[in-house]
């Protein structure tokens, strides 16, 4: 049986498919499990799975129409049994590759929201969305309706890293001057800036603040993470912290960043991928939660506690194509700029 699962959003839902790849695996152990992505760090992810036969890598975003059908085509000529779509994959792009792998068994999701409008009913094996379920337990739930099986227990999150990596972050954080008996705090300040998401992300003033305070308050060492599209981001906030106490972290790859933010013993963070990854490495982690549904995206099988404001008019951001929007008349993303140093610092304490 050939298997082909479609990750072509980011990071994060990449990571919260790695459980349902595990029970695939198990199922199916003579089948052959590929995966088309179109982000590098997916890629990085997916290559070292043990479960993953073949990662096809192809950059969509950046390439023209003909060459994305091109590649898609191509494909369909390894004759799939099941495509997947991992959830969240609310778009019509996706459902369109999805039908044109031509796999007779097409797994998707019906959406509560824009979902014929984005196509899903191309996909023959779908399960209801549920607003109260994380991405982990939908993309098992998208399992068991393919397989007609049932999950007793949902595997971690899955992030293995190799000696490789592990040497690496040792001489790295050797470098940096950091010793085994120090309270280290990692800190992501970015999140994907697509469909207006950069408006997910708690402002590096109040990350520059919060930093200070543990370096002042905790003697904390703090590592600063972020990709390459966050380097403005990350320097904006260094300087506005003055100290060496707070370290840039600067790697070559996701892999690499991955071995460093595991000698974090906290990690405080947006909603994002490093969150994820954070989770799988089973850091005890502060997510800053503002629009995004809190069921879906939750720190997995980790020790975490949530700032925010919990608003009533929360959450307001969905799995949907449509962009970001803020409806409040009085303060645009009030969930986020109105939640104070203040608060974020004392959940910090609560996780000390």
């Amino acid at each position: 049986m050939k298997i082909l699962v479609n990750a072509l959003s980011g990071i994060g839902d990449a990571l919260m498919f790695t459980p349902a790849l595990s029970i695939l695996k198990k199922e199916l152990p003579d089948a052959q499990v590929d995966v088309l992505v179109m982000f590098k760090g997916v890629k990085d992810l997916y290559e070292n799975l043990d479960e993953i036969d073949h990662v096809y890598f192809h950059d969509m975003i950046n390439s023209s129409k003909l060459s994305n059908l091109q590649y898609v085509l191509n494909l369909r000529k390894n004759e799939y049994d099941i495509s997947i779509n991992v959830y969240p994959s609310n778009r019509k792009e996706y459902n369109f590759v999805n039908l044109l792998i031509g796999a007779p068994k097409r797994a998707g999701v019906r959406y509560k929201r824009n979902d014929s409008m984005h196509l899903g009913f191309l996909n023959n094996y779908r399960i209801e969305e549920n607003d109260d379920f994380h991405c982990v337990e939908e993309n098992i739930r998208q399992i068991e309706n393919l397989l007609e099986i049932k999950v007793d227990e949902i595997p971690d999150l899955n992030f293995p890293l190799n000696d490789k990596e592990i040497l690496f972050a040792k001489n790295y954080l050797q470098r940096m001057n950091i010793n085994d008996d120090e309270f280290v705090v990692g800190i992501h300040a970015g999140c994907s800036v697509l469909k207006n998401h950069i408006n997910r992300r708690w402002s590096p003033e109040n990350f520059a603040k919060l930093i200070s305070q543990l370096i002042e308050k905790k003697n904390a060492k703090v590592l600063l993470f972020g990709g390459p599209d966050e380097n403005e981001l990350k320097a904006n906030i260094i300087s506005q912290v003055n100290s060496v106490h707070l370290i840039n972290v600067e790697t070559k790859n996701l892999r690499q960043t991955a071995a460093v933010m595991k000698r974090s013993d906290l990690f405080v963070t947006n909603d994002s991928g490093l969150m994820h990854i954070a989770a799988a490495l089973g850091r005890k982690i502060v997510p800053i939660i503002g629009p995004t549904n809190e069921n879906y995206i939750h720190p997995w099988k980790t020790e975490y506690k949530t700032a925010t404001l919990n608003l009533d008019c929360a959450p307001c951001f969905y799995y949907s194509p449509k962009p970001l929007t803020c409806y409040r008349d009085d303060v645009k993303f009030k969930c986020l700029k109105e939640l104070s140093v203040e608060k974020v610092f004392a959940v910090v304490e609560e996780m000390i």
